[in-house]
């Protein structure tokens, strides 16, 4: 969906939609949670017909409870049921072991940071549950995470909208292409640094797994 496709869906159903794919994504739905919130908050910048606070608050409330849900789908599960049913998610072997590598290597504060990590933030709370993460540990991450990552996101998003309305189009339009620019770029480096942390997981975990 493009980003205009995203304003529309928001034009018409205002918080509610947003909310709920930030619910269903942090809870392991594979949703375009974060696009719809930053295209939200160029909405609420250019139209003023959403609140910036509205969408950080609930939106963190929104995700902080999706987050739990996955936790407890991913306790019930275990780690044979994400084996088994994970790939209908998108969260096939080469994943699941990545997701167990960061929280060996990094533990309960890799919940704080892994939305911000765009090939398993939807999953946090499931491997949290797989992972039999201490379950008043992970609500603390959960929730900091949660709102953390919908304020950068939102805020980001609100001042780009903003700064597109205040210079005029010409500029804006400037401004958007290297915006698009600097996104090509962070792309190109989180996939190097995901298959970087993806072939340490891969040398730990399946040489233990042969063993």
């Amino acid at each position: 969906m493009t980003l205009d496709d995203l304003s529309t869906l928001v034009a018409h159903h205002d918080y509610e939609v947003v909310f709920a794919a930030l619910f269903l994504a942090s809870a392991g739905v594979p949703l375009p949670a974060g696009e719809l919130l930053v295209a939200s908050a160029i909405y609420a910048a250019k139209t003023g017909r959403l609140s910036i606070a509205v969408l950080i608050i609930g939106g963190a409330a929104a995700a902080t409870l999706g987050g739990m849900a996955g936790y407890g789908v991913g306790h019930a599960l275990g780690a044979v049921g994400l084996r088994r049913y994970g790939r209908a998610v998108g969260l096939g072997p080469a994943r699941q072991r990545l997701g167990r590598y960061l929280f060996l290597a990094h533990g309960g504060k890799i919940v704080f940071f892994i939305r911000f990590i765009a090939f398993l933030g939807p999953f946090g709370g499931v491997l949290a549950g797989v992972n039999r993460m201490p379950w008043n540990r992970f609500l603390v991450f959960n929730a900091l995470g949660a709102a953390a990552w919908v304020s950068v996101m939102a805020l980001g998003g609100f001042l780009f909208g903003a700064f597109f309305a205040s210079v005029g189009r010409p500029i804006g339009l400037a401004a958007l292409a290297a915006a698009v620019g600097l996104a090509i770029a962070a792309v190109i480096y989180v996939h190097r640094q995901g298959a970087s942390l993806q072939a340490k997981a891969d040398a730990l975990l399946l040489e233990g797994e042969g063993n």
